[in-house]
């Protein structure tokens, strides 16, 4: 942003400088200054997306709702802040893509930061069957939670009956641990579980689901 606002800085000098100068040649500068703002104003006109996209810029830049290295949701695009342009924002896809977002859709809309917090929940969803005990199946899910050791003790995880559905029972697990592990432990809780079911000989029904962010 320096960078940017000094090479603004200098051209408006620039031109402040060539102005002055021919003025004081005696060269009448009236009309040359209309001619120089009406071109200002078509330029900025056919720039206006340009214009918006740097404003948006600025704004992320001064008011900082996300930071190079934080994992965000903007735009239908979740990925990883690689750079904070002028103009647009780079982002970098868990598969390694690189996303161009402009700045000024970006600064209007809705932004989920992931890093903000130190530490993420996840929000696991299990259909069980109906002729299951709801209190030995959280038990189950608990002692997973449990001896898990990137699932955190403080926040403690919970298990809750979550929805009855038509044909099964809707539990959420709840477990916490830090951002950094995050994926690890949603994969390693998901599989946890379902083996700790099978081997109590717990129906699963075919639902599996990271249930939406609160």
């Amino acid at each position: 942003m320096s960078k940017f606002l000094a090479d603004s800085l200098l051209w408006a000098l620039r031109i402040l400088l060539f102005v002055t100068f021919i003025s004081k040649l005696g060269i009448e500068t009236s009309s040359f200054v209309a001619i120089l703002g009406a071109a200002g104003l078509a330029v900025g006109l056919s720039l206006q997306g340009s214009l918006s996209n740097f404003a948006g810029g600025m704004l992320i830049i001064l008011f900082k709702p996300f930071r190079v290295g934080d994992t965000i949701e903007a735009q239908n695009v979740i990925g990883t802040v690689g750079e904070i342009q002028i103009f647009v924002t780079k982002l970098i896809t868990g598969n390694n893509q690189t996303i161009f977002v402009p700045n000024g859709i970006l600064s209007n809309g809705v932004i989920t930061n992931s890093s903000l917090g130190k530490n993420r929940r996840a929000n696991l969803l299990f259909n069980i069957s109906y002729d299951t005990n709801i209190k030995k199946a959280k038990e189950i899910v608990m002692h997973v939670l449990e001896n898990h050791p990137k699932v955190l003790k403080n926040p403690a995880p919970t298990v809750v009956v979550n929805l009855l559905t038509d044909s099964a029972i809707q539990l959420a697990i709840r477990p916490w641990s830090k951002n950094e592990d995050f994926i690890e432990m949603t994969s390693d809780v998901l599989e946890g579980c379902k083996e700790a079911f099978d081997t109590a000989g717990i129906a699963v029904q075919p639902f599996v689901k990271e249930a939406s962010k609160e």
